[in-house]
Parts: structure tokens; C-alpha cells; sequence
């Protein structure tokens, strides 16, 4: 698959990186290729090719959005994705590791609001980047669990072919506004691994009685 992600720092270059590794072709989309972020990545990963935004999507099959939430208006507004799956990675994190929305709306309705033309999921938000870049956890048979809400069931069927990739279960959990919910769940794991100083290698798991 033909994925490009905007925003390649810490969670995106976990992602991307793993995902090259399991033969799909990264592209960095960023409209100055010779900003830090890029020549870092490309550094830890040479196979990573970069375009510029636009052109990067028209070439992807799937975009990746993994910026800081309060650059996503401005980055978005102006795209065109012709009803590409967009996988929403950012969160609205406030003071305090609050909601950064006040919890009044999720920060992944915002995104579906600025890339209109974009079929929005949620997903690869609730842990940090130390879980997306190894999801392994060999003492336990259970597969840790990636959460994904989203309003379009085909764009949902794609980022689930990525988790299985990346070592993940997936949930879906329902439409886009269930995100807010993940979204709080972020905070939760956020405010106990930055805030609190529990080890961060840790996630959720999924477990189902049969009845």
C-alpha cells in the first residue's frame, strides 16, 4: 500500500518506519524538504521517499496524519483528498493534560470538518510512540488493542489491515464521535507515563467471554 503521512516526528516516523518494514511504500508528505523533521527521518530510514502535500496524497492510497493538533486547521483547509482514508493521530491536549476542546467535540470531528473530502478514522492515539514503534509482548497470547472510530466502514476495513500488520487487534468502537472517548483515553495514558512516571510499555488489551 502507497501511504503518505504528514507529520513524521516521534509517532509518525513509529508508524511509517514499521510499516515500510512490512513492504508498504512511505512517502513524507511535507512541503519543505529540507525541514529538520525530514532530514531526521530520512536519516533513521533512507527508503522513505518526500513530496510535497498535495502531491503526496494524490500518490497514496491512505494518508497518515500525525502533526501537533493545533497546526491541523491550517495544514488541512486547503487539501484535496477525493474520499482518501485519512487516519486522524493527533490529539487536542490542553493545559494540565486536559481536553483541549473542553471534551464539548472530538479533536477528529475537527479534522473531518477541515478535510472535508476525507474519509476521517481515528486510531493509533491512545499510547504513546513507544508502543506503536514495538507492539510486541511476548509473555502474554493476547495482542494488544488499537481502538479506530470512524463514519466510513471501507476507510475502517483499511487502517484494520494496518494494525494486524503492526501487531494490533482492532476494535472499532463506532463512529467518528466515539473518538472523544479515545481520546480520553489518551489523556489517561498520557497523564500516567509523562505526568505520573509509569513505564510506558504498556497497552490495552481486548478480552472477550464467550457465552
Amino acid at each position: 500500500m502507497k501511504i503518505a503521512f504528514i507529520g513524521i516526528g516521534n509517532v509518525g516516523f513509529a508508524l511509517a518506519n514499521n510499516l515500510q518494514k512490512k513492504g508498504h511504500e512511505i512517502t513524507i508528505a511535507h512541503n519543505d524538504v529540507n525541514s529538520t523533521s525530514v532530514k531526521q527521518a530520512k536519516e533513521k530510514n533512507p527508503s522513505f521517499s518526500v513530496l510535497p502535500i498535495q502531491e503526496a496524497i494524490n500518490q497514496s492510497d491512505i494518508v497518515f496524519l500525525a502533526t501537533p493538533f493545533n497546526l491541523n486547521s491550517d495544514i488541512l483547509s486547503s487539501l484535496e483528498f477525493k474520499s482518501k482514508t485519512l487516519v486522524d493521530c493527533t490529539n487536542p491536549v490542553g493545559a494540565g493534560i486536559s481536553h483541549g476542546l473542553e471534551s464539548k467535540i472530538s479533536g477528529a470531528e475537527k479534522v473531518q470538518e477541515w478535510a472535508k473530502n476525507a474519509n476521517v478514522v481515528k486510531s493509533y492515539t491512545i499510547y504513546g510512540f513507544e508502543n506503536l514503534e514495538n507492539a510486541s509482548f511476548p509473555n502474554y497470547k493476547e495482542k494488544p488493542v488499537m481502538m479506530i472510530a470512524g463514519n466510513d466502514e471501507k476507510a475502517k476495513k483499511q487502517v484494520e489491515k494496518l494494525n494486524t500488520d503492526l501487531g494490533f487487534e482492532t476494535l472499532d468502537v463506532g463512529d467518528l464521535s466515539m473518538s472523544l472517548h479515545l481520546e480520553h483515553m489518551t489523556l489517561l495514558w498520557v497523564k500516567m507515563v509523562r505526568a505520573n512516571g509509569h513505564h510506558p510499555n504498556f497497552t490495552w488489551a481486548y478480552l472477550e467471554r464467550k457465552v
